[in-house]
């Protein structure tokens, strides 16, 4: 039987601090000593990567770089490179909300300053820990970084838009801008060289307080980005370096015409050619990273929803077979056991199941699904495998609250009936639900345990804009708050 554990769904952007967006500093350190003081195991995050336009943590420049916005401006100052009267702001920035064109305008002006201080530093401690980052990284990092670079002299341009030396990696063209932009493409190394030196510090501090930290991979990786630039033969492409296909999922719970997320999708006979590489070393580099990784459109890995590149939503597509099975089955050999959850929501077939169950991975399970038929449905904890991951909801569902107000009055009394069996606060009853069943692993949202309504939601699918800002404050988490964490914890053996 896997050992009961559970945690909290909460990503890094939605703590507090002063610097307008939630940073890998001390407030994330006082929200691990929360999950330690909660008797939590589990810190479940969001993708870590650099965002691009809309902000979403799903459409990243890069499979394997961390978002710079992300980096605790304080622990600069603690290394030498900012100082106290920087990090004062003009104005406030809220918080409730990322202001992400705010914060992004005003960090970047102050990472560029401890840039420069960075490189005029001549007592900098650290030459050996820069150069050994510089060693392991490399291998993904130098297209990064020249990616980064040119995107500057391209605002709001795709890659795929640049000219044709740049777009097609013309070698000559590639050393002019490495030796035109040498200063450039350190600086945005030096970015990443923060970031992992800060991520490596909160998962070590997590870790020595039994916090486990479960990671988030996207499927897909966005079109514009130094993956698929640096990679185009790993994916379907025309001649003209353009997708012929793009990703996406058919009309379901979520969303009535589908999700059309536009990015290309992998061409696995070319995978296969090369032994899966790049999949492997991407999870490989994740489970690095944290404790547990978690497949978002696991299903992808099996069959994929498969759209004409322009159309305007996701229903005309085909299911087209992946080759997943043997990429996993390379990945058993090396490590043995996979420390991989399954994103299995949606359309999903016996050959999903079967894809999953052969690898032991634990699916998921979300409470939200569980009242909208009869008692035979697989949401509903009387009918969960132990090896399963539950949930109240998902980043992309809405707050439970929110969730009962706007059911239908069928759903909402099969919702009632049910939760009368836990706790007279239907919330919390959804809650004590997930802790009280069989299911080894059961993480909720923070927005659930504070009773939050819709303002607190965190993604709508389908809608571009105005996502992924949501803050909690540390005054919201009352004594009340900790006390039911605790007990609900201790009475379900998940401590």
């Amino acid at each position: 039987m896997p050992e009961r554990s559970s945690g909290i769904l909460l990503h890094i952007t939605s703590l507090p601090g002063t610097e307008g967006i939630g940073t890998m500093g001390k407030e994330a350190m006082k929200w691990i000593d929360f999950l330690q003081e909660t008797k939590q195991h589990l810190w479940q995050i969001l993708p870590l990567g650099p965002v691009s336009a809309g902000d979403c943590p799903y459409q990243c420049f890069s499979a394997f770089a961390g978002n710079p916005l992300l980096i605790d401006l304080a622990l600069l100052c603690a290394d030498g490179w900012l100082s106290e009267d920087d990090l004062v702001t003009p104005s406030h920035f809220d918080t409730r909300q990322v202001e992400f064109p705010r914060v992004k305008s005003w960090k970047t002006g102050l990472l560029k300053k401890a840039f420069l201080n960075f490189g005029e530093d001549a007592k900098f401690p650290l030459p050996g820990e820069f150069g050994a980052f510089l060693d392991e990284h490399s291998w993904w990092l130098a297209d990064y970084a020249l990616f980064m670079v040119i995107r500057q002299d391209f605002p709001g341009q795709s890659w795929m838009s640049w000219p044709e030396k740049l777009k097609r990696r013309n070698p000559e063209a590639m050393q002019e801008v490495r030796e035109a932009h040498k200063s450039e493409i350190t600086y945005q190394v030096f970015l990443q060289f923060l970031f992992f030196r800060q991520w490596k510090n909160l998962k070590n501090y997590a870790n020595s307080r039994n916090i486990r930290i479960i990671g988030d991979i996207p499927l897909y990786v966005a079109g514009d980005s130094a993956d698929v630039w640096a990679n185009p033969h790993l994916f379907l492409l025309d001649d003209q370096l353009l997708p012929v296909k793009v990703a996406g999922v058919p009309p379901d719970y979520f969303s009535a015409t589908g999700q059309l997320w536009g990015t290309p999708v992998f061409n696995w006979e070319n995978l296969r050619q090369q032994d899966y590489h790049w999949w492997l070393a991407r999870i490989h580099f994740n489970l690095k990273m944290f404790d547990q990784v978690r497949i978002d459109h696991f299903r992808g890995l099996e069959a994929f929803w498969s759209v004409p590149a322009g159309e305007q939503t996701a229903e005309k597509g085909e299911w087209v077979t992946a080759r997943g099975t043997e990429m996993l089955d390379m990945l058993r050999n090396q490590l043995g056991t996979i420390p991989l959850i399954a994103e299995d929501l949606g359309t999903i077939t016996p050959e999903v199941d079967q894809l999953r169950e052969r690898f032991n991975m634990p699916g998921m399970k979300v409470l939200q699904f569980g009242f909208s038929s009869d008692e035979k449905n697989e949401h509903l904890p009387h009918n969960f495998h132990p090896n399963t991951v539950v949930y109240t909801g998902t980043h992309d569902n809405d707050t439970v609250w929110a969730w009962l107000q706007a059911a239908g009055e069928k759903e909402k009394k099969s919702a009632q009936r049910y939760l009368k069996n836990y706790h007279p606060k239907p919330v919390w009853g959804m809650i004590e639900m997930a802790w009280a069943s069989v299911a080894a692993t059961a993480v909720i949202p923070l927005q659930d345990l504070l009773e939050l309504g819709a303002g607190a939601r965190m993604n709508i699918p389908g809608i571009a804009e105005g996502n992924w800002g949501w803050r909690f404050r540390w005054e919201q988490i009352k004594h009340k708050h900790r006390e039911f964490l605790k007990e609900i914890t201790e009475k379900y053996n998940r401590s």
